[in-house]
């Protein structure tokens, strides 16, 4: 702290920068519940210049996602006090049109000021909402027990030491074990050993822009936004993307990403290529590859 600062101002600064929690989950309700019903008025915290965005561009909340109700299989919302931010993650399976969609919200403690929504669908990366919602339903997302919670910094740390290995080898992610990868639909533990790692390989010249964080050290979750060079072959800009990190004892179990290809099929890729279990049919809503390789900017995924 300056020296010229008196203690009373720096901690009146920091009381006013955080949020409620119990603020922040009626924010997340009643989010849920509008996009539910499909009327962006329902959101009671909006302010008439609240900044919306879908898939990092401006947009109109009167016509965009939140304007279609939508018949919601899974969410679930992490929620940051310190920052005064939201994340939501939505799983729509509706054969009419299935989402996979992840919103990021800031608020001043009493009103919303920006939501970003990443509306993922047919075409964005290695899309498949019903093997999204299969996936994520065989995951342990409870509350951390009140002993075992991580510092936020150890759960934001993690995080980011993800994200700073593409750019750096010599940077060590706290992965743990078991820990799998769910990508738009696809699980790098689809065979679902409970021995996996979410080590499968990293490149090393990407440098990921923007991070936005929501941490929640109540959930060991953070979610990061950020812009993804290199993701989308078919544009020269950086891809909208989110990924969410469960992280327990300081280590990473389960990865959660969406990301969308901004009308480039497969993000250049000429198609969505999803694993999937032939004894489960329940999720072969796209052609099975077996044993098919996809490699993505340094990044190899192997599927059995």
């Amino acid at each position: 702290m300056h020296p010229s600062i008196p203690l009373t101002t720096f901690l009146a600064a920091k009381a006013t920068a955080e949020c409620s929690r119990v603020f922040l989950r009626n924010t997340t309700t009643n989010y849920i519940d509008a996009q539910k019903q499909g009327l962006y008025t329902g959101l009671t915290a909006l302010r008439e210049n609240t900044t919306y965005t879908e898939q990092f561009k401006p947009a109109s909340i009167s016509s965009g996602i939140l304007s279609k109700p939508l018949k919601i299989d899974h969410s679930r919302s992490i929620h940051d006090p310190v920052r005064c931010t939201t994340f939501t993650e939505i799983i729509v399976t509706d054969k009419a049109h299935p989402y996979v969609i992840a919103t990021r919200m800031e608020t001043d403690g009493a009103y919303i000021t920006k939501i970003e929504s990443l509306v993922s669908d047919a075409g964005d990366w290695l899309f498949n909402a019903t093997g999204y919602a299969y996936y994520n339903s065989l995951e342990n997302w409870d509350a951390i027990p009140q002993l075992q919670l991580d510092q936020p910094e150890v759960i934001k740390a993690a995080g980011d030491a993800y994200f700073n290995r593409f750019a750096d080898v010599n940077v060590t992610v706290p992965y743990g074990t078991p820990c799998a990868r769910l990508e738009g639909g696809a699980y790098t533990d689809s065979r679902l050993t409970g021995n996996n790692t979410c080590n499968l390989g990293l490149p090393s010249n990407v440098t990921v822009v923007d991070r936005r964080y929501v941490v929640d050290e109540e959930m060991g979750a953070v979610n990061i936004f950020l812009g993804f060079p290199g993701l989308d072959r078919d544009s020269p800009e950086p891809a909208p993307d989110s990924h969410t990190f469960r992280v327990v004892k300081g280590e990473i179990r389960y990865i959660h990403t969406v990301s969308t290809c901004e009308g480039h099929p497969g993000c250049g890729l000429n198609g969505t290529f999803v694993p999937t279990r032939r004894r489960n049919p329940n999720i072969v809503d796209v052609e099975i590859k077996r044993g098919r390789e996809l490699s993505m900017i340094g990044v190899t995924f192997s599927f059995q």
